[in-house]
């Protein structure tokens, strides 16, 4: 039985770019950094980890990483604050999470979520 996942490791072509983006965002560096190949990060239980790839190696869309978090809304203005411009605005969708989606540096689809408290008497 699969109990959870351990990591998501995504491929950047600019590490100094792709952690300041990650750290901005409020992720915590556990081993590598702005100099390093290879970076990880904490994501509540789990990892996000980014490794670096030549420039020639091209990704296109092959999904979405979603990640729960505290407060939608404080992310979503800690990320315009910082010049980003994330896909979609916050909104409460009909599968009972509020969530937004930001495009990382390189081209990774995002999604910073948090599910919505059920109605009293539910």
């Amino acid at each position: 039985m699969i109990e959870g996942i351990s990591a998501v490791t995504l491929g950047t072509h600019e590490m100094p770019r792709a952690v300041r983006f990650y750290r901005t965002l409020g992720f915590e560096v556990l081993h590598g950094g702005e100099d390093w190949s290879f970076t990880s990060f904490r994501a509540g239980t789990s990892y996000l980890n980014l490794i670096t790839q030549p420039t020639e190696r091209r990704w296109s869309w092959w999904g979405r990483v979603i990640f729960y978090v505290a407060d939608v809304d404080a992310l979503y203005d800690c990320a315009l604050a910082a010049g980003y411009q994330p896909a979609t605005v916050p909104r409460d969708a009909e599968w009972g999470e509020r969530f937004f989606h930001l495009i990382d540096p390189d081209g990774h689809e995002l999604s910073f979520a948090r599910p919505l408290l059920l109605a009293s008497g539910q």
